[in-house]
C-alpha cells in the first residue's frame, strides 16, 4: 500500500520537528521533506512532489497563502492543508480561495492532524480516480527546452533599464504560469535587489568561488521574491566583481536555460565582456531609450554598434518615460534613431517613485497605471510566442568573441 507523502512548511524550527514526531509513527504517512519559507517549498515540491503539503501561514519571504497559490499552478496534484493559529479566520478564507484543501488549528493532537491528511488525500484521490487523472510523478527535466534569454541594455544610466527589468520580471513570474529568473550582471553598482527591498545573503560572486557552477549548487545562491520571482544578485561590493569571470556567467547562463522559461539579465551600460555575451546569448534585447536629447544621441551610438555586432533582429526599442511633457513624440524618436519603437512606458513620476522608494515594483504597487500596463503589454507579447523546444546555443567563446568584434569594429 502506498505511503501518503507529505512535506512540512513552517518557519520555526521546533514546530517542523513537532510535526515530524507526531507523524514519525504513522505506518501509511511518511514525511518526505521539510521547509522553512515559503521559495523552499516551492522548490522542494516541485522536486519531490509530495502528496500533502503541511502550510504555515505567516513565514518570512513568502507567505503561505502566496506559496498555496503558487503551488495549486505549478503542483496542481499536490494537496495542502494549512496550518493556523486561532484569529486567522480571515487568512483562511482567503487560503482557501488560493488552493488549499484543508486547514487545522495550533495546537492540534497527533489524531487530529493524522486524520486530517487521510481524509484530504482520500478525498483528492477520489476526485482523481473518477476524472481518469494519472498520479502525478516527478519528471526529468527536459534538457531539450531551452528557457528564453532577456537582456536589458541601454548605454545611459538614468533611462529606467533596471526599473523595466524588475517589472518585467515580476509581472511574468506572479501569474504562477512561468518560472522566472532574475540576473543582476550589474556587478559593480548592480540595484535589483533594492528595486524588489531583498537583501543578499549570497551574491553571484560568493557563487563564483564557491568551486561548483552546477544548476544543483546554483538554486541554494538564488533569492526568491514574495511574486515568485527568482534572483541572482549583483556582488554586495564593487570590488568583488573582479571574482566573476565572463566564463563563468556563460556557464551560469548555460546551467539554468533548462529550468527556467524566461532568465531576465540587466546588464552593465557599456559595451564589455560580460554584457557583449549577455546580448550574443539573448533571444531577445530591450534596448532602452530615455526622452531626452543625450539619451537619444548615445541610443543611436549603441544601435549603430549592434548593428555591426549583428544585434539588430532581436532588438525591440522600448522608450521609457515617454510623454508629450518632454518635448518629443514617438515619431520623433522613431525618425531620429530610423528605428520603430516596439513598447513605450508613460511616464509617471507619481507612481514609480514612491514604489521605487518602498522596493515594491510598481506593477504590484499601482498596477492600474498607465506605467503597469505598459509593462503588461511587454509580457503579453512575450507569453504569446510559442516557446518551441531547441537546442542549447553553441556559445563557446562568445562573449570573448564579441568583445573582439567590437574592437575590430572600431580599430581598436
Amino acid at each position: 500500500m502506498k505511503r501518503i507523502s507529505v512535506l512540512i512548511v513552517d518557519d520555526i524550527n521546533e514546530t517542523r520537528e513537532s510535526v515530524r514526531r507526531l507523524l514519525e509513527f504513522e505506518t501509511d504517512i511518511e514525511v518526505i521533506g521539510e521547509a522553512g519559507t515559503g521559495s523552499e517549498a516551492l522548490r522542494l515540491s516541485e522536486s519531490l512532489h509530495p502528496d500533502i503539503v503541511l502550510m504555515d501561514i505567516n513565514m518570512p519571504d513568502m507567505n503561505g497563502i502566496r506559496a498555496t497559490e503558487l503551488l495549486a499552478l505549478r503542483v496542481p496534484n499536490c494537496s495542502v492543508i494549512m496550518m493556523s493559529v486561532q484569529g486567522e479566520q480571515d487568512y483562511l478564507r482567503s487560503a482557501m480561495m488560493a488552493g488549499a484543501r484543508e486547514y487545522i488549528v495550533k495546537p492540534f493532537t497527533g489524531s487530529e492532524l493524522t486524520s486530517t491528511i487521510a481524509r484530504v488525500y482520500e478525498i483528492e484521490s477520489r476526485k482523481r480516480e473518477a476524472l481518469g487523472e494519472q498520479p502525478e510523478l516527478p519528471a526529468a527535466t527536459d534538457k531539450t527546452r531551452m528557457g528564453q534569454i532577456i537582456s536589458f541594455f541601454s548605454t545611459k544610466g538614468g533611462v529606467g533599464k533596471t526599473s523595466l527589468a524588475t517589472n518585467l520580471a515580476v509581472e511574468l513570474a506572479r501569474s504562477g504560469k512561468y518560472r522566472v529568473l532574475l540576473i543582476d550582471l550589474n556587478l559593480q553598482f548592480g540595484d535589483v535587489c533594492v528595486f524588489l527591498n531583498l537583501a543578499p545573503k549570497r551574491s553571484i560572486a560568493d557563487l563564483a568561488q564557491s568551486g561548483s557552477l552546477q544548476y544543483s549548487d546554483i538554486k541554494s545562491f538564488l533569492l526568491t521574491h514574495s511574486s515568485g520571482l527568482q534572483v541572482l544578485a549583483a556582488p554586495t561590493r564593487p570590488e568583488y566583481a573582479d571574482l566573476v569571470s565572463v566564463e563563468q556567467i556563460e556557464q551560469i547562463l548555460k546551467e539554468v536555460q533548462p529550468y527556467f522559461d524566461f532568465i531576465i539579465c540587466d546588464t552593465v551600460s557599456r559595451f564589455e565582456e560580460i554584457s557583449l555575451l549577455s546580448l550574443d546569448l539573448a533571444e531577445k534585447i530591450f534596448l532602452i531609450a530615455g526622452m531626452d536629447v543625450p539619451a537619444l544621441k548615445n541610443t543611436k551610438l549603441s544601435l549603430e554598434t549592434m548593428e555591426g555586432l549583428n544585434y539588430l533582429d532581436k532588438i525591440s526599442l522600448i522608450l521609457n518615460r515617454s510623454g508629450k511633457e518632454m518635448g518629443l513624440e514617438r515619431q520623433d524618436v522613431e525618425k531620429a534613431l530610423n528605428i520603430k519603437v516596439d513598447f513605450d512606458i508613460p511616464s509617471d513620476g507619481n507612481t514609480l517613485l514612491p514604489a521605487l522608494n518602498q522596493g515594491i515594483p510598481f506593477v504590484i504597487y499601482h498596477p492600474q497605471s498607465k506605467a503597469s500596463e505598459g509593462i503588461h503589454i511587454i509580457a503579453q507579447t512575450l507569453t504569446k510566442q510559442s516557446v518551441q523546444p531547441k537546442e542549447a546555443p553553441s556559445a563557446h567563446d562568445t562573449g570573448r568573441k564579441s568583445f573582439h568584434r567590437f574592437r575590430q569594429l572600431f580599430g581598436l
